[in-house]
Order: C-alpha cells, then sequence, then structure tokens
C-alpha cells in the first residue's frame, strides 16, 4: 500500500522566513515552532493560520539551522509546492504564503480558494 502523503511535496520555507523566525528566537530560552495550517472559513473557504506552536506526532517538521516549521498532514495537501516566507511592506511584517494550488485569493491574502 502507498502513503498518499508520501506523494505530497511539502512546501519550501524560503531563506527570510528561517531568518526571522531565528531572530523571534534568539533571546528565548526554548525554541518556538512556526506552524502553518489551512482551516476552513475566510471569505474565499479556506484561509492561512500561522501561529507559534509545539511539534505533534502527526507534523511534517521542516528544519534549518535549528528552527523549525511545522505542517500538519490535513493542511499539507492545500500546500503543496508552496513557499511560506517572510514578508516586509509599508503595511507591516508578517509570514506569508504564496500558494500556487489557490485559484483565488481575497484582498488580506490569508483568505484563498482551491
Amino acid at each position: 500500500m502507498v502513503n498518499v502523503m508520501s506523494l505530497v511535496i511539502p512546501p519550501v520555507v524560503s531563506e527570510r522566513a528561517f531568518e526571522r523566525l531565528a531572530e523571534i528566537n534568539a533571546d528565548r530560552d526554548t525554541l518556538r515552532c512556526l506552524r502553518v495550517a489551512v482551516k476552513g472559513g475566510g471569505c474565499s473557504g479556506f484561509q492561512y493560520e500561522i501561529t507559534f506552536d509545539d511539534p505533534t506526532d502527526d507534523d511534517t517538521v521542516l528544519r534549518k539551522n535549528d528552527q523549525a516549521v511545522l505542517i500538519d498532514s490535513v493542511s499539507m495537501p492545500f500546500l503543496e509546492n508552496a513557499v511560506i516566507d517572510f514578508s516586509e511592506e509599508l503595511i507591516g511584517a508578517r509570514f506569508v504564503v504564496n500558494n500556487p494550488n489557490a485559484k483565488s485569493t481575497c484582498g488580506c491574502s490569508l483568505s484563498f480558494s482551491i
């Protein structure tokens, strides 16, 4: 039997996203992991939820230089081939998801449809 999850290509985390995560963790005794998840809702059907969390048995963990980004198994297919990045613009700085699977997004870029 083939594990379907093994066929899903995980997202890529940009160098800048890992650097920003390292900056956030620089003065902490305990490292914080960045969780990127997809939830139902939002104005376009799905929305990204970006939080800090601890890893679970269900997570794919993307690591670089002692930093970790977590993706749960339910969110993974929605994030296939996506790029998790960090953006600094006039309106603010935030982690963002550039997702080739999204057919449309809303103005806030946090909600999308497939």
